[in-house]
């Protein structure tokens, strides 16, 4: 048996933003339950955002520590953004990332996953993003500000993360989803075998 997500969309007879923030927002929907009852689901609308696992030639991931307020943790992650823009090319916002927090770029892209971060409180969708034939990038580093500009930058080994995430020691989301999927694609079909940097994301339609 083969299964898979599909879409659903129950009615909804009444909505509100009761908050709207710099990027992101609140929305309460009063939703038509199968029963026909009704009931109120707030959750936080969210413009998707991008990760990249940047695997380098001696099989090590680039990787960035940086300070969380929410969870008062300072957190190891791999390179990730917002989605800034309605219908923008997650690959595009993936190579600006890499570029930006990391100064590197990738010659060889691939989709590694797809996942929304919290289902249940909200509709972040993120695409994870494979990239290798690691480079330095041109021209003058990102400019950083706020928590980026107190970034620490290291290279770690694949086998290191997955230790890590198992052993309840990482916890940023698209670090252990990241490194826990190259680990399974490696042990299954193999990177060739993944997705192309352009496959079609449902959750996030984008320009070409």
């Amino acid at each position: 048996m083969r299964i898979q997500d599909t879409p659903e969309e129950w009615p909804v007879t009444a909505t509100a933003t009761p908050f709207t923030g710099n990027k992101t927002s609140v929305r309460t929907d009063e939703v038509e339950m199968p029963d026909g009852s009704r009931a109120k689901r707030d959750y936080q609308v969210h413009p998707g955002s991008v990760a990249v696992l940047a695997l380098d030639s001696d099989d090590r991931v680039i990787v960035l520590r940086q300070y969380r307020h929410p969870v008062r943790q300072r957190l190891w992650e791999i390179p990730a953004g917002l989605l800034d823009v309605p219908g923008e090319n997650p690959l595009h916002a993936a190579q600006r990332e890499l570029y930006e927090e990391a100064h590197v770029k990738a010659e060889d892209w691939r989709v590694l996953i797809d996942l929304y971060t919290s289902p249940g409180g909200s509709d972040e969708a993120v695409r994870i993003f494979l990239a290798r034939e690691i480079s330095a990038a041109e021209g003058e580093r990102f400019e950083v500000a706020e928590e980026e500009a107190d970034m620490e930058l290291a290279r770690v080994s694949l086998e290191e993360l997955v230790r890590g995430a198992l052993a309840g020691e990482l916890h940023n989301t698209c670090l252990a989803t990241g490194a826990l999927a190259l680990r399974a694609a490696l042990s299954g079909d193999g990177l060739d075998a993944l997705r192309p940097a352009d496959a079609s994301w449902p959750a996030r339609p984008f320009d070409a």
